[in-house]
């Protein structure tokens, strides 16, 4: 049985992509409730007493030193998708394992780390990946560092997509389903007047 702690386990907040729906805004700057989603992530986080946090960002990347934290860039060029940031933080960190998180969302439960974390500790599985009550949320994920020689060769064979790679691993999942607005992320101009007037 894994008997992982906190201070083993590096948040990595995923910030690198295009926002191609968004109209090319990087989502994790976007404001919400007055303050940039990347800072309600932060102050989300800081009471879990991580051992590190890391941002993967691909454009503005001084706007996100501001806050203090290492960030890091994807080395796989033209936007590859979150498994290039994936790999590329799994080869910065000094924990063995790392906490994804989604740049564009803007809610995270107070116990959501020492769920997924209780989860890893109670399985024999390698990884832990949340679960909204309908389906898997890739972005949302428990990962040992170890599976960085496992994740290159599935990029290296053009493999771009979170879950087919989550799903060649032994994985646990949690239920989050009474926690499910945690997932709603920001994904078009739409969408995002839609939250802000409550309508969702």
């Amino acid at each position: 049985m894994t008997h992982i702690k906190q201070e083993q386990i590096t948040a990595v907040i995923l910030a690198g992509g295009q926002g191609s729906r968004m109209g090319g805004l990087d989502k994790g700057l976007i404001e919400w409730q007055g303050r940039p989603l990347i800072e309600h992530l932060l102050a989300a986080l800081l009471p879990a007493h991580l051992g590190a946090i890391l941002i993967n960002a691909n454009r503005n990347q001084t706007i996100y030193q501001r806050y203090g934290f290492p960030v890091v860039s994807d080395q796989i060029p033209d936007y590859q998708g979150p498994l290039a940031g994936l790999a590329t933080a799994m080869q910065a960190v000094k924990t063995p394992y790392i906490l994804t998180l989604p740049g564009d969302s803007f809610y995270l439960a107070p116990d959501f780390v020492a769920r997924m974390l209780r989860a890893l500790n109670t399985s024999q599985s390698d990884l832990v990946l949340a679960h909204d009550g309908e389906q898997l949320q890739p972005s949302y994920a428990l990962v040992p560092v170890s599976l960085l020689p496992n994740l290159g060769a599935f990029l290296a064979s053009g493999g771009r997509k979170l879950r087919a790679w989550y799903e060649q691993q032994s994985m646990a999942t949690v239920d989050c389903s009474d926690i499910a607005i945690m997932f709603q992320n920001i994904n078009t101009p739409a969408h995002y007047q839609a939250l802000q007037e409550g309508r969702l």
